[in-house]
């Protein structure tokens, strides 16, 4: 039976969204063993101008994923996360296509991303829907721990 799944914009600050990302940064404590895991910026309401929520039927937030602009034509996925129970049923890959389409709406060319060396499905999932390995960039320059992607929207 397939999930009748909705993706839309929502603020950075709802409460679901709120909840999704802080599943999300104590799952990557736990994995990582410490809370200071992401080199760079914390992501924000003013970095992360487009954030969406994917939620079911009946309303329930399952997963996140944002967007922040970097220079003209690039921008990098932040907080993509999928509630545990709600992983493998295709809510990972709805939240991406709409990041990838809200990218093209504002003139985006290339997605980039950072997942880190404790989180393989996250790079099997990014590989398998089409982005490539690429050297660390930005704030990602030397870390270990870090993998990054892109992907040229076409």
């Amino acid at each position: 039976m397939e999930q009748t799944l909705s993706v839309e914009r929502e603020p950075w600050d709802s409460v679901d969204a709120a909840r999704l990302r802080a599943a999300q940064r104590a799952e990557l404590d736990a994995r990582y063993g410490n809370d200071d895991h992401e080199p760079g910026a914390p992501p924000t309401a003013e970095s992360v101008t487009v954030f969406l929520v994917a939620r079911d039927a009946a309303g329930v937030a399952l997963g996140c994923g944002g967007l922040r602009f970097l220079d003209a034509g690039a921008a990098e996925i932040k907080r993509m996360y999928v509630d545990p129970p709600a992983r493998g049923t295709g809510v990972a890959t709805a939240i991406l296509r709409a990041l990838e389409d809200a990218a093209r709406e504002a003139g985006i060319r290339t997605l980039l991303l950072e997942t880190g060396t404790a989180q393989p499905e996250a790079m099997r999932f990014y590989e398998r829907e089409g982005y490539r390995r690429i050297e660390n960039f930005g704030p990602y320059r030397g870390e270990p721990l870090s993998v990054c992607y892109a992907r040229d929207l076409p």
